[in-house]
């Protein structure tokens, strides 16, 4: 899987989804990049059945999965493993409208929690060292598409932390909690671990609203960020989306 070579992310003005994302699209090389795939994966992120800002709103991806198309004849699948601790992804797909963008575009939904995992290794992870990865992220092109938000435990949560979503409660449950309550005691080294072993091939972030505070609520940006980001780095995605919510990077320690 091939990367664009440029790293600094676009950034454009969000005018609608149906305008603004094939324009950071655009701007980010993807085309060429998409156009080279077999198998593409979108991950948004639906850490809960909460409406936007807290998730990806489906008329995101729906603009996605038609750029994708646009520019590629790769099969597509939307996938997510949703961190709620009573309920699993499905009630999140149907409650934020996924099920309904499922049977509007023909694009399949899969549930990461519960998906056939392969074990990756990497002595350099100390959190991680092995870790039970869906097999699906290891055989698609993933476009990650996080929403812009603060986050109570890793400062931001943007693309890096979005991986999250490949994290199968049954390895990574903790005491009955949320289903990725592995990564807490050490948030940042497990989020670069995670990625260590599978990062994002392209970002497409809706830094639309933004939330201020905390990444299941509370104050949104104000006034409202209103751009959307793209780029095939994750880390400068990542960089660029602490300094929207008004953060320096280099003090949040996934990123330095």
């Amino acid at each position: 899987m091939g990367r664009a070579t440029a790293v600094r992310p676009s950034v454009v003005p969000f005018v609608s989804y149906a305008e603004s994302v094939p324009r950071v699209l655009d701007a980010a090389g993807a085309a060429s990049l998409l156009s080279r795939q077999n198998a593409i994966l979108i991950k948004p992120n639906l850490v809960e059945a909460v409406p936007p800002p807290v998730t990806t709103p489906v008329e995101c991806v729906e603009a996605v999965i038609a750029y994708c198309r646009a520019c590629s004849k790769a099969s597509l699948v939307v996938a997510e493993g949703c961190g709620a601790a009573s309920y699993d992804t499905e009630l999140a797909f149907d409650k934020l409208g996924y099920a309904a963008l499922s049977k509007r575009t023909g694009v399949p939904l899969l549930n990461l929690n519960t998906a056939p995992t392969i074990l990756l290794r990497n002595a350099a992870c100390r959190v991680f060292p092995a870790f039970h990865m869906p097999a699906v992220a290891m055989d698609h092109f993933v476009i990650s598409v996080p929403v812009l938000k603060a986050h109570s435990l890793a400062k931001i949560t943007g693309t890096l932390k979005n991986m999250m979503g490949f994290a199968p409660p049954a390895h990574y449950q903790q005491g009955g909690h949320w289903k990725k309550s592995a990564f807490h005691g050490a948030m940042h080294e497990a989020i670069r671990d995670l990625n260590r072993h599978r990062t994002p091939d392209l970002t497409l972030l809706d830094a639309r609203v933004g939330l201020a505070e905390y990444h299941l609520g509370g104050a949104e940006c104000s006034p409202r960020v209103m751009k959307l980001v793209a780029g095939a780095d994750p880390v400068e995605v990542d960089r660029l989306a602490a300094s929207l919510l008004g953060f320096d990077w280099r003090s949040i320690p996934h990123l330095t």
